[in-house]
C-alpha cells in the first residue's frame, strides 16, 4: 500500500515502512530463537558483512547468540531484498556448515526506519552493547560478532 510518493507500506505479523534512501534499525532472530554455535555466528557475520559496501551500507551489526542487529542503508534494492539476501545466504551456509536442513530465521525481521543523527546514534550504542547488556563481554569492542566500519577508521 502507497503511503507517499516513494514510501511503502506493507504489513506481514509486523508493519513495514520501505523507502528508497533510507536508514534502518533493523532485528532478526532464528526460529524458536534457537542458539547458534559460535562458528555459525562467524558465518552470519561475514555473510552480511559481504553485502557491506556492495548492496547496502552497513553502519554496525551485530551477531547474538539467536538474533542479529543491524543499522543498514540499501544502495538500490529494497529493505526487504537486503534482508533476504542477508537471511538467505547465512541460513544456507549456517546450515551447510551444521549438517542441517530447513528454517534458521523467522520468517518476518523487525525494521524501522532511521529518522535523525540523534536518533541514529542512540540506535548504534544500542547495537553494539548489545551483548554488554547481555553479560556476554564487560566492552562492546571486546564482542567478536560486532562489527563496523569505524572500528578501522578510528570513529565512534
Amino acid at each position: 500500500m502507497p503511503v507517499g510518493l516513494d514510501t511503502h507500506a506493507y504489513r506481514g505479523r509486523l508493519p513495514h515502512l520501505s523507502k528508497p534512501g533510507r536508514t534502518y534499525y533493523v532485528t532478526f532472530c532464528t526460529l524458536h530463537r534457537k542458539v547458534l554455535p559460535e562458528r555459525a555466528r562467524d558465518v552470519v557475520l561475514q555473510v552480511c558483512v559481504s553485502h557491506h559496501d556492495q548492496s547496502c551500507w552497513i553502519d554496525c551489526l551485530t551477531v547474538m547468540p539467536d538474533h542479529a542487529h543491524l543499522i543498514v542503508m540499501p544502495f538500490e534494492e529494497t529493505i526487504e531484498t537486503v534482508l533476504g539476501r542477508m537471511k538467505g545466504g547465512s541460513s544456507y551456509f549456517v546450515n551447510r556448515l551444521l549438517h542441517r536442513a530447513g528454517t534458521l530465521w523467522q520468517r518476518e525481521s523487525f525494521d524501522r526506519m532511521v529518522r535523525s543523527e540523534e536518533n541514529l546514534a542512540k540506535k548504534r550504542e544500542y547495537v553494539l552493547n548489545n551483548p554488554v547488556r547481555a553479560g556476554l563481554v564487560k566492552r562492546w569492542e571486546d564482542y567478536p560478532w560486532n562489527w563496523t566500519p569505524f572500528l578501522w577508521s578510528g570513529g565512534l
